[in-house]
């Protein structure tokens, strides 16, 4: 993780970026007569907004006509242009940077691309281990900007994590060791957690959980993770729920072998709420959170369950399977209706639930879905516009749910070929009896390529999202 500190004067010996405009005086930046009369030369008769970075005895200039007048789409630009600036530091071997001309809100934009964009998982290259080489950013600013460094240092931290989690391969990442690798993260920054193994779980009769771990070899955990202030601003916890299916090959309904390839992403929804609560715990933030995780693989081997199958999930509801691969739904529902024990005041679940919900929006933002009030919901949207995770309510009128009654049973875990990622939902919110809402993370999961500093593979979608959210968290009866 890059170093960021704030500096009230700029060293002499250190590469330097600049933030100007057409307005600048150059020469009140400290740059060398030579320098102004480069760009000046090289900006004649520009209206134009520049990063200028200084690298040794060269130039690199990022020019734009403008930065957005919209805030969000401002700060998104920065972040871009933080990504651009990591790739050039890195391609040239450089170590650290110092940033100036900057407003503190800017700085902290461009720092975060910055951050998020140096991210590698090297963990596994024998041969071509080449780390990144920039290890130090200052932003030159009279401005206190300390609380919002170390912040932006424990979400940047937390989104590393989540990325490593999702990057691993199942043969590392069991579902027990998804639980130690969050009880890890509570005891370095504080959050209590406890791990249910399968006795505990068969004790509690999680039909959904140990439906989908039939399959497998490796038994399944139940991680209940929690992180309350002495004085929290709610009196009713907030409950995160992270779907945590490290591996899904589609069980007996066998996905094909370019549907599987990447599946290993399949619990990124428990990545980010397990990490999210590594950040708000570390930022000390004054909310009573808990985060619940279900884990299994999904496999075809042992007594897999099959379609056809009737499960008696926990809170008593009984549930047809029509298709093993729409298994996230089942073990999320456990979690759900275990949820009704804290009494919660708001739940948020995660997931990477459904292909219909990364066909719809692609890569671009989050489809969700719920009954939370609408203060809630336009709360939760300003924070994905905040962090460009961005969402995308879709509707969740009554006549999806006809589509998953069963013949046999209270419900049918799939619901056809229309609003795959609604009828999902649907089944959600049987399980439900607080207000809650669903995101399905699919699209932005997991990437097949670079996408500026969100990176490639895991991208720790979710994570920023949620610490903005309780960051910002006002009680929605309030």
């Amino acid at each position: 993780m890059i170093e960021v500190k704030s500096i009230k004067s700029l060293a002499k010996k250190c590469h330097s970026l600049y933030l100007v405009d057409n307005k600048t005086d150059f020469k009140k930046i400290g740059l060398t007569p030579e320098s102004v009369k480069l760009i000046q030369t090289y900006f004649a008769d520009k209206t134009y907004f520049v990063c200028i970075t200084l690298l040794t005895d060269k130039f690199y200039f990022q020019h734009k006509d403008g930065l957005s007048s919209d805030k969000n789409e401002r700060t998104e630009e920065l972040r871009c242009l933080g990504n651009k600036l990591t790739n050039l530091l890195n391609s040239d071997k450089q170590t650290q940077v110092q940033i100036s001309g900057f407003e503190a809100i800017d700085a902290m934009a461009f720092a975060e691309g910055l951050l998020l964009s140096n991210y590698q998982f090297l963990k596994y290259k024998t041969k071509e281990n080449k780390p990144n080489s920039i290890k130090q950013l200052h932003i030159h600013t009279q401005q206190n900007i300390q609380s919002a460094i170390s912040n932006l240092h424990s979400v940047c931290e937390a989104v590393y994590m989540a990325r490593d989690l999702v990057n691993e391969p199942q043969s590392y990442l069991s579902a027990t060791k998804l639980a130690e690798e969050i009880a890890k993260m509570g005891k370095k920054s504080g959050f209590k957690v406890s791990v249910l193994n399968k006795s505990q779980i068969q004790t509690l009769k999680m039909g959904g959980l140990l439906a989908v771990n039939k399959g497998s070899k490796t038994p399944p955990t139940f991680t209940i993770a929690e992180y309350k202030p002495a004085k929290p601003i709610n009196k009713k916890p907030v409950v995160l729920v992270g779907k945590g299916v490290v591996y899904d090959t589609g069980g007996l309904s066998l996905k094909p072998t370019s549907g599987m390839d990447t599946m290993k992403c399949d619990m990124a929804g428990a990545a980010a709420v397990g990490t999210a609560m590594y950040a708000i715990a570390k930022a000390k933030l004054n909310v009573h959170v808990i985060a619940l995780v279900p884990a299994t693989d999904n496999r075809p081997g042992e007594n897999a369950y099959t379609p056809g199958d009737v499960i008696h999930m926990y809170d008593g509801q009984t549930v047809e399977v029509l298709n093993t691969d729409a298994e996230g739904r089942m073990i999320l529902a456990d979690a759900l209706a275990y949820a009704k024990k804290y009494k919660p005041e708001l739940v948020l679940d995660f997931a990477t639930l459904t292909g219909a919900a990364a066909a719809a929006i692609g890569q671009y933002g989050i489809v969700c879905m719920g009954n939370a009030p609408d203060k809630t919901k336009e709360k939760l949207k300003q924070s994905g516009n905040n962090v460009r995770e961005r969402l995308v309510e879709f509707p969740f009128w009554d006549d999806y749910g006809k589509l998953i009654k069963s013949d046999i049973a209270d419900l049918k875990n799939i619901g056809g070929p229309i609003g795959g990622a609604i009828t999902a939902g649907k089944f959600l919110a049987h399980f439900t009896d607080y207000d809650w809402m669903h995101f399905d993370i699919a699209g932005p999961a997991f990437l097949s390529s670079t996408d500026t500093y969100r990176g490639k593979n895991g991208t720790g979608v979710g994570v920023r999202l949620i610490f903005d959210f309780i960051q910002n968290y006002v009680s929605p009866k309030k």
